[in-house]
C-alpha cells in the first residue's frame, strides 16, 4: 500500500470532489493545535459499507459533543460515502469520513468563529495484521496509560485528541516486539485496547467491559448481539486486570480488526478458541452479506 500522500482517486472536501492529492488542511486549523477533530473509520465489503447509517450519525453526535456542527445530515454523508467508493472503483475498502474545526480569525485556544471542515476519503484496506496474527491471536502488552473519567474527556464522542494515549501506547507496544496494547481504565478495570474493544471468554461464558469511559464501538455492539442471538451468557461488567490469567480465550472487536483473537498478553499465551472463531466467522457473514439485522442463527 503507497502512503497516504501518494494515493491516487478523489475525495470529497467542503462539498467538493477533488484529486486526493489535492486534499489539504491549513497550518493554522484549530484542530491541529488543539484537537478540535472527530472522525468515524467504515467498512465496505462487496461495495456494501457495513452500518453506513450507524456511523455518519455517530460522526454528527461527536461533533456535536465537541460543540460544533457538519451540515451534511446522515442521508447526505450515507450518499457521499456510496459516491466515494463509486467514484473510486473499489469494492471492498475502508471509508474514513473526518470533520475539523478550521482556521480561526485570532490564534486563541477557543474554537468560537472557526469554520467546519469535513473530508471523506477512501482507499483499498489490506488485512490489518498479517495472517499468522490472524491463527495465532494478536500479541498485546499492557499500557502505562490509562482511560481517563469521563468527567475529564468526553469519552462517548470520537474525537481525535481521546487517541493520544492510545497512540503512544500502542508505538511503545510495537517497539517491544508486540501488536497493540491493552489499556485500563482510571479505577484499574480492563478497558481495550489502543483502538479496539474487548472481550473474554470464561467457562463457555463470554465477558466485556462496562463501555462507560471509552467508546462503545459499533463493531462491539454487533458481536454483542450476534453472541446473544448464538445462545451465549454475556456479561458487561468490570473485569480486574487479575482475572485475564483465567481467560480461555480473549479478543478484541473493531471495524479494521473486526474480531480477532488475542494470542498473547505480556508473558502469558492464550488459544485463539472456538468461541472467538465462531463469532468472526458469524460478523463476517453479516458484513460481507449487507445485512442489516444484528441477529445470527446458531
Amino acid at each position: 500500500m503507497p502512503c497516504f500522500n501518494q494515493l491516487d482517486g478523489l475525495c470529497y472536501l467542503n462539498g467538493n470532489w477533488i484529486d486526493v492529492r489535492d486534499a489539504h488542511a491549513h497550518v493554522m486549523d484549530h484542530a491541529l493545535h488543539y484537537a478540535s477533530s472527530v472522525f468515524e473509520g467504515e467498512r465496505a465489503y462487496n461495495g456494501h459499507i457495513f452500518k453506513l447509517t450507524e456511523h455518519n450519525a455517530r460522526l454528527r453526535r461527536s461533533a456535536e459533543i465537541l460543540d460544533f456542527e457538519i451540515q451534511e445530515s446522515v442521508a447526505e454523508l450515507d450518499d457521499i460515502a456510496r459516491t466515494l467508493i463509486k467514484k473510486n472503483n473499489f469494492s471492498t475498502c475502508y471509508v474514513r469520513p473526518v470533520a475539523w474545526r478550521g482556521s480561526p480569525e485570532t490564534m486563541s485556544i477557543s474554537a468560537n468563529g472557526c469554520p467546519t471542515q469535513i473530508a471523506l476519503i477512501t482507499f483499498e484496506l489490506p488485512n490489518y495484521f498479517k495472517p499468522h496474527v490472524l491463527e495465532k491471536g494478536v500479541r498485546l502488552q499492557t499500557a502505562k496509560w490509562k482511560r481517563p473519567s469521563p468527567e475529564t474527556a468526553p469519552h462517548d464522542a470520537k474525537a481525535a485528541g481521546l487517541y493520544m494515549i492510545a497512540s503512544l501506547s500502542k508505538q511503545k507496544a510495537e517497539q517491544q516486539g508486540f501488536d497493540d496494547c491493552l489499556m485500563y481504565d482510571y479505577r484499574g478495570y480492563v478497558a481495550e485496547s489502543s483502538t479496539s474493544n474487548f472481550f473474554m471468554v470464561r467457562d463457555g461464558e463470554i465477558h466485556t467491559s462496562i463501555a462507560d469511559c471509552f467508546l462503545d464501538g459499533l463493531t462491539r455492539q454487533t458481536v454483542i448481539k450476534l453472541a446473544k442471538g448464538l445462545g451465549y451468557t454475556l456479561h458487561e461488567r468490570r473485569i480486574m486486570p487479575e482475572e485475564l490469567a483465567t481467560a480461555d480465550e480473549m479478543f478484541l472487536t473493531g471495524t479494521a480488526v473486526e474480531v480477532m483473537g488475542i494470542g498473547q498478553l505480556d508473558e502469558k499465551t492464550y488459544e485463539v478458541g472456538p468461541i472467538t472463531k465462531k463469532l468472526r466467522k458469524a460478523y463476517l457473514e453479516m458484513a460481507h452479506s449487507g445485512m442489516t439485522s444484528d441477529t445470527c442463527a446458531a
